[in-house]
C-alpha cells in the first residue's frame, strides 16, 4: 500500500473546502483505497490530507490521467504545498483500514533517521512504539511507512483528542527513552490533525 501525505497552507478557506468536495471523484479510480484529512490543531491555516492506494503503479496511473482535472477546483486556494509518498511497512495495531469516519484526530509523526540507525529504529517501532500505541485507550489504528532517504511516517488515528492527549502526557517521554529515539532520529516533525468529516472519500 502507498500512503500519500499532503500538507499545505490555505489562503482561501471557503474555496479550498468547496474544492475538497470534488475529490469524491477518486471513488471510481482503480487502486484507490481511501482519503481523509483536516486542519492542523496548532496552525489553523494548515491543512493535511492522507490518501491510500493499493500500489505505486495505480497511483502513477491516476496522476497521469485524472489528477489535474480533480485538482483544478482548488487552484489558487493554497500555497506551500508539500507532498510525500510512503510505502507501507507495517500496521500499528492489526488490520489497518483507510477509514476516517470514527476518528476525531490523526497524529502524524515524520522522522528522518540516521544512516547507521535505520535497523534499530524500525525494530523499536515494532517492539516498543506499536504495542504501546495499540494498547492505548482511544487509539483506533495506524500505519508505519517508509520513503527513500531514510524518511519514515507514523500515522495514528484516535477516537478523541483527549485520549491522544493522555497518551502523549503519560507515555511519550518514557517510551522515547526506552526506544533510544534520540540516538536514532536526526530530525522529527509532525502534527495533530482534527479530522474534517466532509473531506473523507
Amino acid at each position: 500500500m502507498l500512503v500519500k501525505w499532503i500538507r499545505c497552507t490555505v489562503v482561501d478557506r471557503r474555496g479550498f473546502e468547496r474544492g475538497q468536495r470534488k475529490w469524491a471523484g477518486l471513488l471510481g479510480e482503480p487502486g484507490f483505497r481511501g482519503q481523509g484529512g483536516g486542519w492542523s490543531r496548532g496552525r489553523p491555516h494548515v491543512a493535511h490530507l492522507f490518501g491510500f492506494w493499493e500500489s505505486r503503479a495505480f497511483y502513477d496511473s491516476f496522476m497521469a490521467r485524472s489528477h489535474d482535472r480533480l485538482a483544478a477546483a482548488q487552484v489558487g486556494t493554497f500555497k506551500n504545498i508539500q507532498v510525500r509518498l510512503f510505502e507501507h511497512r507495517c500496521d500499528v495495531k492489526v488490520g489497518f483500514r483507510p477509514q476516517f469516519a470514527d476518528a476525531d484526530v490523526v497524529r502524524v509523526a515524520h522522522c528522518r533517521v540516521r544512516e547507521d540507525r535505520v535497523e534499530h529504529f524500525t525494530l523499536m517501532q515494532e517492539k516498543v512504539w506499536n504495542p504501546a500505541m495499540a494498547g492505548s485507550p482511544g487509539m483506533l489504528r495506524g500505519v508505519f511507512g517508509e520513503a527513500p532517504g531514510r524518511e519514515f511516517m507514523v500515522l495514528s488515528m484516535w477516537n478523541s483528542g483527549a485520549e491522544y492527549g493522555k497518551y502523549r502526557v503519560d507515555r511519550l517521554e518514557r517510551l522515547a527513552l526506552r526506544a533510544q529515539t534520540e540516538a536514532d532520529v536526526a530530525a522529527i516533525g509532525g502534527d495533530i490533525v482534527a479530522i474534517e468529516p466532509s473531506w473523507t472519500v
